[in-house]
Formats: structure tokens, C-alpha cells, sequence
């Protein structure tokens, strides 16, 4: 095992495809949009690396894979902050939502949305860049939000955070384009995963409704399209920015909001 937890690099991926050879690592790849990113690099022949505080989810899912299971909690940035992380796709994916008023947000609430969202992505970029620079080959895929090109209310940290991932997207962009290595984000409106389905109940106390009002009148109300995302159409996306295709794409942001930002 390295120094970062997971152990050294495959010679080749997980099945024959245009990206066998590639070590990709996912994080919150347990569930949700990290899962199925995971599954569908992984389909593409890449050895995927599955990175989630949720360590049994993580072993099922990198054992279903042909993959490993990197058990961390990225609160925990102090660990991050040395280690080489050995990667030539990084899926900076992990995330949580609060949703409460300014006035009542809880500070500590607000600093741990930053360390795991901003944070933590940063430093994992760090970490995976002079390795990329080494191989002349990178991509960092970060999975953003419309929220991070918009604002809504009771969202403070989760739109912040979201909103500082673009701006290092596009510096590691700018940084990593003369070594081989993209940044791009990809921002999708409201995505069928644990996350979103918990925010239901929340914005249904916040608000005073129920949540089927929440559903129709809040989270799908901008949005030309009124149905929620599904993770494999955002693990689509990422497949093809992580592939030789898309070398000349980096510094973007790619909206998939059902026409939410077209407003």
C-alpha cells in the first residue's frame, strides 16, 4: 500500500476499452453519481479505485468492479495533506447538504461543507498532479452543481463550496494544460441520489410543505425538463471527459440541469 492508502498502481485496467491502463479514482464512490461513474469507467476497461468513508459499500461495489476500495474520510484533510495519490483520472465527487437559513446556519455546518467540497478536492488535486505531469496524461473530472453557476436560497455553504470547485477547476485547468492534464466540471441539476432525496425532507420543514411539494414546486420549478437527473447520465458525461476525445477540452463547465441555467 502507498503512503495514501491505496495500494500501487495496475499495469492495466479492469476489461479491454479506450481506457485500459488508466487508475481512476472516485470519490463518495459508493453510491449515487460515484457509483455509477465508477461502474461506467470501469465498463470503459479502467481500474477503478472506489473512495468513500463508507468502507463496506466501497469493497462491495470495487469487488463487483475488479477494482479496491480506498476506505477514507476526507474530513479528515490532515491526512491529505501529504501523501502521493497515484491516479490518471480523479472523480472529485463527495459531497453533503445542509439546508437552513443564514441566520440559523451552524458555523461548524458551513466549515465542514468547505473542507469536504473545496478542501479536500484541492488537496487531492495536489496530490495527483505530479504524477499526471510525470505521464503526461491527466483528467480531473470535478462533479459540481448548477448550484455552482447559480444561487438558491437556504444553501449557503453547499452553493459557496460548489462556487470555489469551479474557480480551482479552472486554475488546474490553466496550471495542467501544457503537462497533459484537463479540469473540467460537470453541473447537474437535481440528481437521483440519496443526497437529493434527503433534501426533500429538509426543504419540506424549512418551507412548510409537503414533499411532493417540494419536488414540483422548488427543485424541478426552473428546470424546462420536469424529471430528476439519473447518475448514469451524469457518469456519461464524465466517461467521455475522462477519455482522449475530450484532450482539448478543460477549463469548462458542462450543465445538466434539464434547462434549469438557460433561464
Amino acid at each position: 500500500m502507498g503512503p495514501d492508502g491505496v495500494a500501487a498502481r495496475p499495469g492495466t485496467g479492469g476489461s479491454a476499452g479506450p481506457l485500459e491502463g488508466r487508475r481512476a479514482v472516485i470519490t463518495g464512490g459508493a453510491s449515487g453519481i460515484g457509483a455509477a461513474c465508477a461502474r461506467a469507467l470501469a465498463g470503459l476497461g479502467a481500474y477503478v479505485v472506489v473512495a468513500d468513508r463508507d468502507g463496506d459499500g466501497a469493497a462491495a461495489l470495487a469487488d463487483e468492479l475488479g477494482g479496491e476500495a480506498w476506505a477514507v474520510d476526507l474530513l479528515d484533510t490532515t491526512a491529505l495533506e501529504e501523501p502521493a495519490l497515484e491516479a490518471d483520472i480523479l472523480v472529485n465527487n463527495a459531497g453533503i447538504q445542509v439546508v437552513s437559513p443564514i441566520e440559523d446556519f451552524g458555523p461548524a455546518d458551513f466549515r465542514r461543507i468547505q473542507k469536504l467540497m473545496v478542501e479536500a478536492p484541492f488537496l487531492l488535486i495536489r496530490a495527483a498532479l505530479p504524477g499526471m505531469y510525470e505521464r503526461g496524461f491527466g483528467r480531473i473530472i470535478n462533479i459540481s452543481s448548477v448550484h455552482g453557476l447559480r444561487a438558491s436560497p437556504y444553501k449557503s455553504a453547499y452553493v459557496t463550496a460548489k462556487h470555489g470547485l469551479e474557480g480551482l477547476s479552472k486554475v488546474t485547468a490553466l496550471e495542467g494544460g501544457a503537462h497533459g492534464v484537463t479540469s473540467n466540471c460537470v453541473n447537474p441539476g437535481y440528481v437521483r441520489t440519496p443526497l437529493v432525496e434527503n433534501q426533500l425532507a429538509d426543504q419540506a420543514r424549512v418551507h412548510g410543505i409537503t414533499e411532493e411539494q417540494v419536488l414540483s414546486q422548488i427543485m424541478l420549478t426552473e428546470s424546462a425538463i420536469k424529471r430528476l437527473v439519473e447518475p448514469a447520465e451524469v457518469a456519461s458525461l464524465v466517461a467521455w471527459l475522462a477519455g482522449d476525445d475530450a484532450g482539448m477540452v478543460t477549463g469548462s463547465s458542462y450543465v445538466m440541469d434539464g434547462g434549469w441555467s438557460a433561464r
